[in-house]
């Protein structure tokens, strides 16, 4: 299996990646935005998508949307085939995603909407945390996509703040922050240490 970044030699799987997507949905009984090929195939030719084949066979997908010039990014659209499930292509697939948006995005803050538990689990993996919807864009281009999921009517309702999915979300500033704390932490304790180290010696003296 392989696991690469989608172009438009892949366009041929787009059709099939439309109804894996619709037909899970289904089975699962979950709301869902609907795709188009057309869709799929206009991230696979901007290079925001990924996905894995098993020698020629369609395995899985997921693609990359941007959000308010760049701010924010939402890696969408997962799925592998039935043929594939129970392999660990799911996590393969959400890790390059999320390294790939890392790299193309590198200061945006990448968030996800599911219902998905085992979506959720792999994202909290990733260094998302759950957040209110106030927290995610509020490009309302991003919302439309929302319009052919059966809950819509609860996010509309709501005016947006809430709905049947949760929403999660990946900032890097959070983390630079969070790094930059440790390493201040650690080199305060070093440098107390050394002090005291001193300290003691200075008084044996």
């Amino acid at each position: 299996m392989k696991i690469v970044i989608a172009d438009k030699s892949h366009s041929i799987y787009a059709t099939m990646i439309c109804k894996t997507i619709a037909e899970s949905a289904n089975i699962r009984g979950t709301g869902i935005a609907k795709r188009t090929p057309e869709y799929i195939i206009s991230k696979m030719e901007s290079g925001n998508a990924i996905i894995a084949l098993v020698d020629t066979n369609f395995a899985g997908f997921c693609y990359i949307e941007s959000w308010s010039h760049g701010k924010f990014v939402a890696n969408s659209g997962l799925i592998v085939h039935p043929n594939f499930r129970g392999n660990g292509i799911a996590k393969q697939i959400k890790q390059k995603i999320f390294e790939h948006s890392r790299t193309k995005f590198p200061n945006a803050k990448i968030f996800s909407i599911t219902t998905g538990l085992a979506v959720m689990k792999m994202n909290s993996d990733l260094g998302y945390n759950p957040v209110p919807f106030s927290e995610l864009t509020t490009n309302q281009s991003f919302w439309k996509g929302c319009q052919t999921c059966k809950n819509y009517d609860v996010l509309k309702r709501t005016k947006q703040t809430m709905c049947l999915c949760t929403g999660m979300l990946y900032d890097p500033n959070s983390k630079k922050e969070q790094s930059t704390k440790k390493i201040k932490t650690k080199v305060f304790k070093r440098l107390k240490s050394i002090k005291q180290t001193l300290f003691l010696k200075n008084n044996k003296k």
